[in-house]
């Protein structure tokens, strides 16, 4: 039996490993962290099927996320560890956790996107559950540095990863750049985008803009909706796969980014620098620990379509830095920010966490004793 149970947010597609497998997606990151971690995996399809009555009444009370987290609760005692791929599932499992199981437990480790919101900062003022939590994992040193500040946790239960991306699909000896009438850019994403400020900065410009404006994770709405779009932009929806030419196909990523404290953008930077391609990114707090200023990309000010297009003019004028600080960012994302060396590192952190002789987990009893 397996000692650690890994939550996915969502539900996962009965065909995914055929997918990766035919090379028309990335490897999935919780396949790769649930063989590292020797892991069980549960997702909102295993949640509503074994988390009965109390479990439905959850989902309709809070929505699939506090299902999940029932669920896990109700695993408690099958392992040494639950490991939550984030806050919208961790925090309810820790209230659980402390107020209704607050002798023993297993340890809980809790990815992290943003706590700096009111309403989550509120819960864990409130309720403290931040005590079953061993560990919180950032992608943000801005969040790192806020959680351990705000609530006096050490720095070792905060520990900061740089996300990752799967490098061996975001290849480009896979997707060759195609010609274009003339030269490309691309931005992706939805997450707390500032399309508004890119639309403004490409007006006039001689080059083709492509906006992927979708997202599988975010619930933001697409903010080049109801903008005046100019003609040498283009907004439409791609597939992973369909990313991937399309960074090749591009000069350079842009990610205009609303003034956030999180990492958001962080999955098409790393998937652009995979593809060797150079990062146009607004310098905000939260998204400070991916490029690096003039090596593989530049930084420009929030809510300055002129800097904005001071930047995307400035690479346009040299492909030859582009090209440079394209080769840099695949060589960074190879030594470090693979999914590779990420299920690694939190393989690394679960094994000091569960080692820790600080609290004492929940002993393991069999599926069946439930």
């Amino acid at each position: 039996m397996n000692q650690v149970l890994l939550t996915v947010s969502g539900v996962i597609p009965p065909d995914l490993e055929q997918q990766i497998a035919t090379g028309k997606r990335p490897r999935a990151d919780y396949l790769e962290l649930a063989r590292h971690f020797g892991a069980d995996i549960i997702d909102y399809r295993v949640a509503r099927q074994t988390a009965g009555p109390i479990g439905r009444f959850f989902e309709r009370l809070g929505g699939p996320n506090l299902l999940l987290a029932w669920a896990c609760f109700t695993r408690r005692h099958c392992y040494q560890a639950i490991f939550t791929d984030g806050e919208q599932v961790g925090l309810p499992l820790a209230a659980l956790l402390k107020f209704f199981s607050p002798n023993r437990r297993p340890r809980h480790l809790m990815i992290v996107h943003i706590l700096s919101v009111p309403k989550k900062m509120v819960f864990l003022d409130r309720f403290g559950v931040q005590s079953h939590i061993d560990r919180f994992i950032v992608y943000s040193t801005w969040q790192q540095r806020f959680i351990t500040e705000r609530w006096g946790i050490p720095i070792q239960r905060v520990p900061f990863t740089p996300f990752m991306v799967d490098d061996q699909f975001f290849h480009p000896r896979y997707a060759p750049p195609r010609p274009t009438p003339r030269p490309q850019i691309c931005a992706v994403g939805l997450e707390r985008r500032d399309y508004p400020t890119l639309l403004r900065a490409v007006v006039g410009l001689d080059a083709d803009v492509v906006i992927a404006a979708a997202s599988p994770w975010s619930k933001q709405r697409d903010s080049t909706q109801n903008q005046p779009i100019p003609p040498n932009v283009r907004v439409q929806k791609f597939s992973q796969y369909d990313l991937r030419q399309l960074y090749s196909d591009s000069r350079f990523l842009v990610m205009p980014l609303e003034p956030v404290e999180f990492q958001a953008g962080v999955t098409a930077i790393l998937e652009a620098m995979a593809m060797e391609r150079a990062v146009i990114c607004t310098a905000t707090p939260g998204q400070t620990d991916i490029v690096a200023e003039g090596k593989t990309g530049l930084y420009v000010p929030p809510h300055d379509p002129t800097a904005l297009r001071t930047a995307i003019e400035q690479l346009l004028a040299d492909p030859e830095t582009a090209v440079r600080m394209g080769k840099t960012g695949r060589r960074l994302v190879e030594e470090s920010m693979n999914l590779d060396h990420y299920a690694v590192r939190l393989s690394n952190i679960l094994y000091e966490t569960l080692t820790e002789t600080s609290a004492e987990p929940q002993p393991i009893k069999d599926k069946e004793q439930l």
